[in-house]
């Protein structure tokens, strides 16, 4: 299994209505085809309704820590964009996108 399916495999406790997970590790230093060290996550999950972002970013983190590098896991990066169903309605209807990954301190392209 996949770094990435092992990633999306642990979210699923969260029953998201939305999961997006991008690879961007091609876009970083030291990347060879088939790395999975950098990832951009968009989920959409009823249970982050009333909690404050840190706190959205901790659940996530209690449920794929086991696959950060702190852990002698692959994942290096995670952005994560954690939203409420509400708040990805409005975001959808705004016509918004969700953030850009910031770029790598070693990537010195544009």
């Amino acid at each position: 299994m996949t770094t990435q399916d092992q990633l999306i495999a642990s979210l699923q406790a969260l029953q998201p209505s939305h999961l997006e997970l991008v690879n961007e590790s091609m876009q970083h230093a030291g990347y060879f085809e088939g790395k999975e060290s950098h990832f951009k996550l968009t989920l959409v999950s009823a249970a982050f309704t009333g909690k404050r972002l840190v706190a959205r970013h901790q659940q996530i983190y209690a449920l794929v820590n086991h696959l950060l590098t702190r852990q002698n896991g692959s994942v290096h990066a995670l952005a994560i964009h954690a939203y409420t169903p509400s708040e990805w309605q409005t975001l959808a209807e705004s016509l918004d996108n969700v953030p850009k990954s910031p770029l790598c301190a070693s990537n010195t392209t544009s």
